[in-house]
């Protein structure tokens, strides 16, 4: 606990700081992030993580992620056609590699491109939301995720009696889960009350809950496809929290997720 604690706050510490100064250098920290959390996956399902097809999802992480606007760019293709593109071409291989390449392998490497590209290009792209207050908007979402992180875990610790997913992750626990919502909730509320009336007290319920509801499924998920490949991280990076993904879990599919609602200003 000591070691993920001084981790933790030294991480988060450093992504905070570089979050304040945004520009191209947290941009390019978020694209960084992507390509190692790609990369963990990689190696996760038993792929080469630098040879082969798998090189090309690492075009497709840097294509989603890049920080095109700052740079005066416009994306060559929307996310939607960008996507169908990487799918056909991660099919094509298949072809071209007379199945040395299986359709098995295509299909698994292309959702693990979804996955981190589109998780991480939300979180990038918070950070500059057209209402010029991107800092707020991304430190709201990391505050109610972290506070549904901690509510769970010293909730369920205190009164954790009912297992919430056990097939999954045996630790959990519905007290756990419903602690998590309720600080996240608090978190989201805190944010409103300072926002001067940027972040209504309804939204900021909504908000803290999707946070916390779907971060926890986030993690979940995780818990389900290491559970699978018999690993219990991701990856060494970060002692006492495994890797990126270990780490970011929640934030990959809590950012698109509000986004998809509308909950945040639209980038």
């Amino acid at each position: 606990m000591k070691t993920r604690l001084i981790t933790g706050l030294i991480a988060g510490v450093f992504f905070l700081g570089m979050c304040l100064l945004g520009g191209i250098g947290y941009q390019m920290l978020i694209v960084a992030m992507a390509l190692v959390g790609y990369y963990e996956f990689v190696r996760m399902i038993k792929l080469p993580p630098f040879r082969g097809a798998a090189i090309f999802g690492y075009v497709c992480i840097l294509y989603m992620t890049f920080p095109w606007s700052l740079l005066g760019l416009s994306m060559p293709l929307e996310v939607l056609p960008a996507l169908w593109l990487m799918m056909f071409l991660f099919l094509a291989i298949t072809v071209f590699t007379k199945n040395d390449f299986p359709i098995s392998e295509a299909a698994i490497l292309f959702l693990g491109t979804a996955y981190i590209g589109i998780g991480f290009s939300a979180i990038a792209m918070t950070r500059i939301t057209p209402d010029g207050h991107g800092v707020f908007w991304t430190f709201l979402m990391l505050a109610a995720i972290w506070s549904s992180d901690a509510g769970a875990y010293f909730t369920g610790r205190r009164f954790g009696k009912h297992k919430l997913w056990p097939a999954i992750s045996p630790n959990k626990t519905v007290e756990g889960a419903v602690g998590g919502i309720a600080l996240a909730v608090v978190a989201a509320v805190i944010f409103s009350l300072f926002s001067g009336g940027l972040l209504t007290i309804g939204r900021a319920l909504l908000l803290g809950v999707s946070a916390a509801v779907v971060g926890q499924l986030g993690d979940l998920i995780q818990s389900a496809y290491k559970r699978v490949y018999g690993i219990k991280d991701t990856g060494k990076l970060l002692p006492g929290h495994g890797g990126i993904l270990d780490r970011c879990d929640s934030w990959v599919v809590v950012f698109p997720f509000v986004h998809i609602l509308m909950l945040l200003p639209y980038y």
